[in-house]
């Protein structure tokens, strides 16, 4: 009974590892499915593609050398790009406004500590929008008022940002941001 017992676990055993290798062998061709079926979405005929021209690759490989020689000079005119770095576009006026107007509700005391932060992104707020104004295709002129506030604020500030010059000007900082909020609800042509 025991031999029997034996062959049988034996038995059992070699069905179960030819199931898993049978288990593995399925998944692995499964994967090797998928890869198939995303690599032809790459191809130039994308996923319509016809079959037969990617399952034998040698079937014209005159015509591959052809296209492999016309593609030459277009890799090369591509690499014949000017190497000087782009300059960023200047931020959209509305887009400089909208960064500024989300300030509008925010605030801080002036000797408290808490100014540092608010102060320094209003200020950075009103120097993109000046920015923005001077580089937008209506011209400078179209933001005489806002530009002009901008000015004599920038004027008083000088090259100073540091926290204690900043809450020295805080009445200007805030009256120029809310100054320019007022115009520029006047003008929503500007930032709509």
């Amino acid at each position: 009974m025991s031999v029997r017992t034996t062959a049988r676990n034996g038995i059992s055993r070699t069905a179960t590892t030819t199931a898993t290798g049978l288990r593995a062998t399925a998944v692995a061709v499964l994967a090797a499915a998928a890869l198939v079926s995303c690599s032809q979405g790459q191809t130039e005929g994308g996923l319509g593609a016809d079959l037969s021209a990617t399952a034998s690759p040698s079937a014209d490989q005159a015509e591959n050398a052809d296209s492999v020689e016309d593609a030459e000079p277009a890799a090369d005119e591509a690499t014949e790009e000017p190497t000087a770095p782009a300059e960023p576009a200047p931020e959209l006026v509305r887009d400089a406004f909208a960064t500024l107007q989300a300030t509008l509700n925010d605030t801080c005391t002036p000797g408290a500590g808490d100014c540092a932060y608010f102060l320094g992104r209003v200020t950075r707020e009103l120097t993109e929008l000046d920015e923005a104004m001077r580089a937008d295709q209506k011209g400078p002129g179209h933001f005489k008022q806002p530009l002009a506030d901008m000015k004599v604020l920038f004027g008083k500030l000088g090259e100073d940002r540091s926290t204690p010059h900043l809450e020295k000007h805080f009445s200007e900082i805030v009256s120029t941001r809310d100054g320019i909020n007022t115009w520029m609800q006047d003008h929503p042509d500007d930032y709509r």
